[in-house]
C-alpha cells in the first residue's frame, strides 16, 4: 500500500507493528465513508445529488481501475462497499480498507483463494459458487456494479420502500431492470424536476452497474471499460442481459455448499 499512489486511493501515512501493537494510519478524510454521508444528506435533493453521485462513484471505478492496472502487481480488493469509499473535504472518494485485498501477478487472471471474502451484498457469485467461473478482478467489478444500484437506490429510497410498489419482496436490480425495460421513469429517477442530463446520467450509471453485475464473470466489463462507459455517452451503451438472479445446477459435492450461501449475493434487502 505504501507504494500506491492515486487521488483515489487512501493514502497510507504509516504503520506501527511491535509486537502486540499494531495499526496502520490512513490520511483523515474529512467526509467520513460514503454510507455515512448519503444517510446523513439524505434529505438533499435527487436532483442535486445525481451529479455529485455520479462523480463520486467515477471517481471509486477510476481507484479500481489504478489497482488493477495501474500498480506494478495487481490489487483485487475483494470488498468494495460504501463503507469503504471514504471522502474528502472535497467529495473526493477514496478507496480504502484493504484487509481482504489480494495480489495477482498482471498475466495472472484466475485466483486461487480458499476462502469466501467480502461483505453480504457485494460478493460476486463465483466467490460462492465455481460454477459461474474463477475468481479474478471481475469480482471487484460485481461488487462496484451492487454499489452503484445501491447508491442510486439510497437517494430514491422513499421509491424503492414504498410498501405500494410492490418490490419489498423483489431483489433489487430485478426491479430496476424491469422498470428499465418497461421505461418506467418514475420509479428509476424519482424526481420530476430531474433534467435531461440527470436522467441520462442516472440511466447511465443504471446501465453500467447491470453491466458489472453479470453474473458470469467473462460477461462483466473490465475496470477499463467501466470507466470508459461511465465517461461516454449514453448513446453508447446497450441494454445489458438481464443478470441471472437464480443458482444454476452445480455438481453434487457443490450444492450444499450453493444453497448453504444463497442468500450471501443475492442481494439488498430493501
Amino acid at each position: 500500500m505504501s507504494q500506491t499512489s492515486h487521488v483515489n486511493i487512501v493514502s497510507l501515512v504509516g504503520f506501527c507493528y511491535e509486537g502486540s501493537k499494531r495499526m496502520i494510519v490512513y490520511e483523515f478524510l474529512e467526509n467520513g465513508s460514503l454510507d455515512q454521508f448519503i444517510s446523513t444528506n439524505a434529505a438533499s435533493s435527487i436532483a442535486e445529488w445525481r451529479r455529485t453521485l455520479y462523480d463520486i462513484l467515477l471517481g471509486v471505478a477510476r481507484g479500481l481501475e489504478y489497482l488493477h492496472y495501474g500498480c506494478k502487481t495487481k490489487i483485487v480488493h475483494f470488498d468494495i462497499k460504501p463503507q469503504n469509499v471514504l471522502l474528502d473535504c472535497n467529495l473526493c472518494p477514496k478507496v480504502s480498507d484493504f484487509g481482504l485485498a489480494k495480489l495477482c501477478e498482471k498475466k495472472e487472471s484466475i485466483m486461487s483463494l480458499l476462502d469466501t471474502r467480502g461483505t453480504i451484498g457485494y460478493i460476486a457469485p463465483e466467490m460462492i459458487s465455481r460454477v459461474y467461473g474463477g475468481v479474478s478482478h471481475k469480482s471487484d467489478v460485481y461488487s462496484y456494479g451492487m454499489l452503484v444500484l445501491e447508491m442510486i437506490g439510497a437517494t430514491n429510497k422513499d421509491t424503492v420502500e414504498n410498501p405500494t410498489s410492490n418490490t419489498s419482496s423483489i431483489y433489487f436490480p430485478d426491479w430496476i431492470y424491469n422498470d428499465l425495460e418497461n421505461e418506467q421513469q418514475s420509479r428509476l429517477y424519482g424526481d420530476d424536476d430531474l433534467t435531461k442530463e440527470e436522467e441520462e446520467i442516472t440511466k447511465k450509471m443504471i446501465l453500467v452497474a447491470l453491466w458489472c453485475i453479470q453474473s458470469y464473470p467473462s460477461n462483466r466489463p473490465c475496470m477499463k471499460r467501466v470507466v470508459e462507459m461511465m465517461e461516454g455517452s449514453l448513446d453508447a451503451l446497450e441494454v445489458p442481459p438481464r443478470p441471472v438472479f437464480q443458482v444454476p445446477i452445480a455438481p453434487l459435492q457443490e450444492s450444499s455448499t450453493v444453497l448453504r450461501d444463497i442468500s450471501v449475493y443475492i442481494g439488498f434487502n430493501w
